[in-house]
């Protein structure tokens, strides 16, 4: 007969189960992922005049209207925490010692928060025709100055 001894401490359940908040992300943001990436795939590609009428100017007009600009955030920052946490699963399956663990796990949230950034500033700091820019150089849409 296998007798299991108690343990000496009860688990204590004070902390955070950022293991269970994970998991959960995990669950709702793929579907959520997978309605934003297919409809901006057919408003982009379907709709309209397709794949040859995406260009700067495209780019520029949809980035113009707010409703565009927080989709393209929604979609940036859910595909950068998704994707970290998947990483951050696999580092935490494949690595052995807990200094590279906690290494790689650092520098995956530092680069996901780095480039959430950036691209947040890029679409919504976005100008196509910024002012004392050379003529030559804006695009045919931009009013000259």
């Amino acid at each position: 007969m296998v007798v299991i001894e108690t343990p000496v401490q009860p688990r204590s359940r004070k902390a955070a189960n950022w293991e269970k908040y994970g998991w959960l992300f995990m669950r709702v943001s793929g579907p959520l992922l997978v309605v934003l990436i297919f409809t901006h795939l057919i408003v982009n590609l379907v709709l309209g005049d397709g794949i040859k009428a995406i260009d700067f100017a495209f780019v520029a007009g949809k980035w113009a209207d707010p409703f565009w600009q927080v989709w393209d955030m929604a979609m940036l920052w859910l595909a950068m925490i998704h994707g970290t946490n998947g990483m951050r699963t696999i580092v935490n399956d494949y690595t052995e010692k807990e200094r590279v663990r906690v290494g790689l796990n650092y520098t995956l949230w530092i680069v996901c928060a780095l480039l959430i950034v950036l691209g947040t500033l890029v679409i919504f700091t976005f100008d196509p025709c910024p002012a004392g820019a050379a003529a030559e150089l804006l695009p045919s849409f931009c009013p000259a100055n």
